[in-house]
């Protein structure tokens, strides 16, 4: 008897003899073991169903491979496909488990992910960062969400990163781009993607960084329009201390020294990851002093962390100043541009700031007097520009003063008003030291 083996025609035409007819049998490939013919039967209809399959034995388990429905596949493809896997075995592989890594890989989609992602990375990231990296990847990314991990590819990043720059601007569309490709590079490290589809696509093309700061008429009239409650006193502080929005929305009591008069942000909120001691003026002070203790870490906001609201909060402000086209980080420029203004030293002016790349690391605490005095005369500058007709304050001896010995820059810089120029007579002035 010839030896029988699985061709197109045979496996259309097989029949078991009726003593071996069951419901669900296999017949192998003589030529080729574990490659075989499953036929099953409807036992009501009598109706056949015929697929290729590929059997094994893995130590005392025998598994099976489904290689294709007869007349879906030809045998060559099905004998083809059963090979590979006979391959893998030969190299000590188990094929059954690569598919069901396969399909499980396959069954992760983008929004599933991203919500793993994010519960992953939330402990490590900076309030403010979590909510831009969560506002691009739920909201922006949300056409992606449906497919799966795998599947997603440069040209459906690239289509949707256009829709994105169209709808939201172009400096939005490559923030959502850079969030998404942490994104993926965190998923390849978890063996969820082999690829990251951002990689090659696209960047947006900005028109440089922004430069806008605040004209003096337009930081009276924010500072005066405060409301008085969490985002006033948050803005008024922001534009008396030059702070970054999140070092200020995110204070918590336990960094205010009210005796020493300082806040010190630790290193884990500032950006360079530096210790930052901000000298609160007496404005500064009073405001914080005013803020309504509650029975909480943070000294604004509601619930968990700091201050969140800030979008609504921004929007209605707007409504209520009607000035164009300004941020509160266009706050934190104007006031460094404000202290070179008034003659303070490029290097005090930077350390206000905590931009301690001009100043050594060794030497970051020599300035805090300096400091001090500098914030003293911008709080002194807004009052005046708040007043009728107020004059600013410059950091800079009265041309005729008394000679003698130089006085140091702090002591310059924190003269009494009557030391340095007069605003016009009869023309009050409110101290916002």
């Amino acid at each position: 008897m010839s030896a029988w083996t699985i061709t197109e025609d045979s496996a259309r035409k097989f029949k078991f003899s009726p003593d071996e007819r069951k419901p669900d049998k296999i017949k192998f490939d003589d030529k080729f073991p574990g490659f075989g013919l499953r036929i099953r039967t409807d036992e009501k209809t009598g109706r056949e169903h015929r697929t290729f399959i590929f059997q094994y034995k893995i130590g005392s388990k025998h598994r099976r491979m489904n290689c294709g429905k007869v007349g879906k596949v030809t045998a060559a493809e099905a004998r083809k496909a059963a090979e590979k896997h006979a391959a893998k075995l030969v190299n000590h592989e188990d094929p059954a488990n690569e598919r069901a890594t396969i399909r499980k890989v396959a069954s992760h989609t983008v929004g599933a992910t991203i919500a793993d992602y994010l519960a992953a990375r939330q402990p490590a990231m900076k309030p403010r960062s979590y909510e831009g990296t969560k506002r691009y990847l739920e909201k922006h990314w949300k056409p992606l969400h449906g497919l799966s991990m795998q599947s997603v590819g440069r040209a459906n990043v690239a289509a949707e990163a256009n829709v994105i720059a169209k709808n939201s601007g172009k400096p939005s569309a490559n923030r959502a781009r850079a969030s998404l490709s942490a994104f993926f590079r965190w998923a390849i490290g978890e063996g969820l993607c082999e690829e990251n589809p951002v990689t090659g696509t696209n960047k947006q093309e900005e028109n440089g960084p922004r430069e806008r700061s605040l004209t003096d008429a337009e930081a009276s009239v924010i500072f005066q329009a405060c409301p008085d409650n969490d985002y006033g006193r948050i803005v008024q502080l922001l534009m008396l201390t030059g702070c970054r929005r999140d070092e200020i929305g995110s204070l918590e009591w336990s960094e205010i020294n009210f005796e020493a008069e300082t806040i010190t942000i630790p290193g884990t909120r500032t950006k360079n990851h530096n210790e930052h001691v901000v000298p609160l003026t007496d404005r500064a002070l009073a405001i914080l002093k005013a803020v309504p203790r509650r029975d909480r870490d943070h000294v604004f906001g509601a619930g968990k962390g700091g201050y969140s609201g800030w979008s609504k909060s921004k929007a209605e402000f707007d409504g209520k100043v009607k000035i164009k086209d300004w941020t509160l980080h266009d706050i934190r420029r104007t006031v460094r541009t404000g202290l070179g203004t008034l003659g303070i030293a490029p290097h005090v002016a930077e350390a206000v700031l905590n931009h301690l790349k001009l100043i050594r690391t060794y030497d970051r605490n020599a300035y805090e007097p300096e400091k001090k005095a500098a914030l003293d005369a911008w709080s002194n500058h807004l009052a005046a520009i708040m007043g009728p007709k107020g004059v600013a304050v410059r950091a800079v001896p009265v041309e005729g003063a008394a000679t003698g010995p130089r006085s140091s820059l702090a002591e310059r810089l924190t003269r009494t008003s009557s030391e340095m120029r007069p605003p016009a007579k009869g023309k009050d002035r409110r101290d916002l030291h």
